[in-house]
């Protein structure tokens, strides 16, 4: 499952699966583009990528502006020259809150950060991939597009908003031999997933524990999934393995959703 030779552009990478994607990526051969908001965390993804005999590339930016986007992927091509793969994982996990009770801010910045920033993405590279004639782009959505998230709505609607928009770019750029992809985790385990516990504890006034619990008895496999796991399905789709995979969606899941 070689990929040695290639280079990837991965978004939120200074953390969590955004971190463990780049890492995988570069165990497999390939050079990272890493981009978020966080120079500190990006510092710390480069320096692991770069002991893995890795180039890593870093950009800082805010991927709900157009033109921050554009300068981003302009200064990485001019130091990579071209990409094959982008894994569009940078996410938020937006407010906890009943909809009639949701800022609508909250819920703008929600979709901004989770959807219009792949757009955007794919928006500048799609072309880059098309004169190739080739590249692998997977789309980091979650379980949640797929169920229903009380007090959620945003995040919900952000992430099955990406399932769409992976399927119809796919149908759109398969005939350059681009394949698109998402992947839905379940509840990943982190820093991040322990913040939600947190605020569905305080909405349903009961305990972090007993949220936790809960969340877990849903799996089939009752934990929590981690970041690596995600991460070794995206290298899979990235492949000659996954040549003919496009326009899917992947539960990554521990059995929490089946659908």
């Amino acid at each position: 499952m070689s990929l040695a030779g290639q280079t990837a552009v991965v978004t939120g990478a200074g953390r969590g699966i955004g971190r463990a994607i780049s890492l995988e990526l570069a165990e497999h051969g390939v050079d990272i583009v890493a981009a978020d908001l966080d120079g500190d965390e990006l510092a710390e993804t480069k320096r692991l990528v770069e002991a893995r005999d890795r180039s890593a590339f870093c950009v800082e930016v805010d991927l709900r502006d157009h033109e921050q986007v554009q300068q981003a992927v302009s200064t990485a091509l001019e130091t990579v020259e071209t990409v094959e793969i982008l894994v569009n994982n940078a996410g938020i996990a937006g407010p906890t809150l009943p909809c009639e009770e949701m800022p609508v801010e909250e819920w703008d910045n929600t979709l901004a950060v989770n959807l219009r920033g792949a757009f955007l993405m794919c928006r500048e590279l799609v072309p880059v991939m098309k004169r190739q004639r080739y590249g692998r782009i997977v789309n980091i959505a979650s379980v949640s597009g797929k169920r229903s998230v009380p007090n959620r709505t945003p995040y919900a609607a952000s992430k099955m908003g990406m399932i769409g928009f992976t399927r119809s770019l796919a149908a759109e750029v398969g005939e350059y031999d681009i394949n698109v992809n998402t992947i839905c985790p379940g509840s990943v385990e982190g820093p991040r997933i322990e913040r939600v516990f947190d605020r569905f504890a305080e909405a349903r006034d009961t305990t972090h524990e007993e949220v936790k619990n809960g969340e877990l008895a849903h799996s089939a496999r009752e934990e929590l999934v981690r970041p690596e796991s995600v991460a070794g399905i995206v290298a899979m789709l990235c492949s000659s393995v996954g040549e003919q995979i496009t326009g899917q969606d992947l539960n990554v899941s521990a059995g929490k959703v089946m659908y």
